[in-house]
């Protein structure tokens, strides 16, 4: 299928990895000039690098900033050329408890899964509008309804997007520009293997069987009883970025496997 992103530029936070890596590539290959971003300017490049070899005809660059820090967020909005496609995918969270949890833990959470989509959506969003062309993408995480006990503080910044992607999808009213949210639920990325690796080794156990007591003790809700692949949520990502998903808008797009429940 065509999804007519030939041409389009995307910026994609927090990229060099994970969910974010695996749309970089998907977009290259749908034709997208793609910027990617992490936080040191040697892994940036060395992903850029890669990301050429995997797709040769590609067009690549990377520009480093580390959304914790105002200032290296004033120097990638500098940086930054106008974008078609805005995928606000940067995150990072703490496993403690609610009373473990400091203020400061609670401050860098919100500062970066929720404060570098609110800055790049205000410097982005107003541009999209009057080319009235745009999409807007928030990658929120299934904890926004599940809150795990020792993810308090990240559910809360995962859950803060859907209001923003709402809030800001009723400014584009009568344009080409779209503001949706995608939900993943748990996903094979390299944080989760380095985790269910050393769950293994800790318990002298296969991956497979840890992978296997986490849906059964764990997220027992899931109803597809594995870890998605970055590639099948990248797959959501890249059609909801693309011309063809004029019609969806402030919408939440549920990649969960079934965890969340609910009919809608």
């Amino acid at each position: 299928m065509d999804l007519k992103l030939k041409g389009k530029t995307a910026f994609i936070s927090g990229s060099t990895s994970g969910i974010g890596f695996a749309t970089a590539k998907l977009l290259l290959q749908e034709g997208v000039k793609v910027i990617i971003n992490g936080r040191h300017q040697k892994g940036v490049s060395e992903i850029v690098d890669k990301l050429q070899k995997l797709v040769p005809d590609g067009m690549v660059k990377g520009i480093a900033a580390d959304f914790s820090k105002s200032t290296e967020v004033d120097f990638l909005l500098e940086e930054l050329p106008l974008v078609d496609i805005l995928i606000n995918n940067v995150g990072f969270f703490t496993s403690q408890s609610f009373y473990e949890a400091t203020d400061e833990d609670w401050y860098k959470q919100i500062e970066v899964n929720v404060m570098s989509g609110v800055r790049l959506s205000r410097h982005f969003l107003p541009k999209m509008i009057r080319s009235n062309w745009g999409r807007i993408l928030f990658v929120s995480s299934e904890c926004a309804t599940l809150v795990p006990s020792d993810l308090i503080a990240y559910s809360t910044s995962k859950a803060a997007l859907l209001a923003i992607s709402r809030g800001l999808s009723q400014m584009t009213t009568g344009t080409g520009v779209t503001v949706n949210t995608i939900i993943p639920g748990s996903t094979l990325t390299e944080g989760a293997i380095s985790f269910l690796n050393g769950v293994a080794e800790k318990e002298n156990k296969t991956r497979g069987e840890v992978e296997g007591e986490f849906f059964r003790k764990v997220r027992t809700s899931s109803l597809l009883e594995r870890f998605a692949s970055v590639e099948e949520i990248a797959n959501t990502i890249t059609y909801y970025s693309s011309p063809l998903s004029a019609a969806t808008n402030g919408a939440v797009i549920k990649l969960d496997g079934g965890s969340m429940g609910g009919i809608i």
